[in-house]
């Protein structure tokens, strides 16, 4: 579960253990979705009045097209989080850095806040091994496999 009631947030911390699957209606077109869903595990808690602080971490795996041979690949993302969520009125809602509780200030939802910290922690541009030779410019063979032949590929090297 990753929305608890404020009310219950009140009475104290809550641990959270849960999951945001890839077909959650947080995603937006065109995000890098996870294959499967996000690992969030962390402790939600009180910070003053209207405010709350979550102090966690997530994993999960993306997938995506190697930057220079264009081959499937899949990595692992992973980050920690500190976040703040505040009511509407507070004082520092409009940061960019402070998430914003519902509308009805009854319930704190993480989900948008870890999409977010998803998406700044995956690379749109991944390696299938860091030493990937990538495709040739002239012929668009793959140079992973070995040389492609090309009458230029000696003047590409």
């Amino acid at each position: 579960m990753l929305s608890f009631p404020i009310r219950t947030l009140q009475q104290g911390a809550a641990q959270v253990e849960s999951g945001l699957a890839s077909d959650d209606a947080v995603w937006l077109e065109g995000d890098v979705r996870p294959v499967g869903s996000i690992q969030v595990t962390g402790r939600l808690s009180g910070a003053g009045a209207g405010r709350f602080y979550f102090s966690g971490e997530f994993h999960g795996t993306a997938s995506g097209e190697c930057r220079r041979c264009l081959a499937p690949v899949e990595f692992v993302v992973q980050g920690d989080s500190h976040l703040i969520f505040a009511d509407a009125d507070d004082e520092n809602a409009d940061e960019p850095d402070v998430y914003p509780l519902s509308d009805a200030g009854t319930t704190l939802d993480l989900r948008p806040a870890i999409r977010e910290q998803w998406l700044l922690d995956t690379s749109v541009l991944p390696l299938c091994r860091p030493d990937c030779k990538g495709l040739c410019a002239t012929c668009g063979a793959d140079l992973n496999t070995g040389p492609c032949g090309c009458v230029l590929a000696g003047l590409e090297t």
